[in-house]
């Protein structure tokens, strides 16, 4: 079975370099366009897609449900699938952070996979959750789904499958609308 991770359409804070995280930010006019864009790409390439999952958060399920308009396939709203939540952090530049909270800041650039930004989450907390909310995912069907979500999600769980330190993750990016096709076999637990 094939998972689709998909990253949300555009938000403000994206074009502004702000840190969202746990910020329940909506896609702006763009990202509604590349939500479009992105479903007429997966109907022109004949996706296989039996159902759509999505993060609680705004972004996604606007990105999720413009999808499921144009494949006319179920989505479903679930908790765990959350962008990582830099506490303190977000709503600021990555510059304005590391200016702000200069000694906290290097200490998770160091070892983000287990350090927490203040009032945050680390990125292992966040797989830890992320991992069991994709397991049952994965246990409730047979036939490919597309999952919304968000840029960190797919890079620390790219991270966790290739085995590649935290630290690396930006190898990974994603741009907005980016498919990214994994085995569901990769993330079982």
């Amino acid at each position: 079975m094939k998972l689709y991770f998909i990253r949300h359409g555009q938000t403000a804070w994206n074009l502004e370099g702000k840190i969202q995280g746990s910020k329940d930010v909506a896609l702006n006019s763009k990202g509604i366009i590349q939500a479009e864009q992105l479903s007429e790409k997966i109907v022109e390439s004949n996706y296989k897609i039996s159902k759509i999952y999505s993060s609680q958060q705004k972004r996604a399920i606007k990105t999720a449900e413009i999808l499921s308009e144009s494949i006319n396939t179920e989505y479903i709203v679930v908790n765990g699938l959350e962008e990582v939540n830099l506490g303190e952090w977000e709503g600021l530049t990555w510059e304005k952070a590391q200016e702000k909270y200069p000694l906290a800041f290097d200490e998770w650039f160091n070892n983000r996979r287990y350090t927490k930004p203040p009032q945050g989450e680390s990125y292992q907390d966040m797989l830890n959750r992320v991992l069991i909310t994709l397991q049952v995912i994965v246990n409730n069907n047979t036939e490919d789904v597309a999952i919304v979500k968000h840029s960190a999600v797919i890079m620390t769980l790219q991270c966790y499958i290739t085995n590649t330190p935290f630290e690396d993750m930006t190898r990974f990016k994603t741009d907005n609308t980016s498919i990214t096709e994994i085995d569901s076999e990769l993330i079982c637990l």
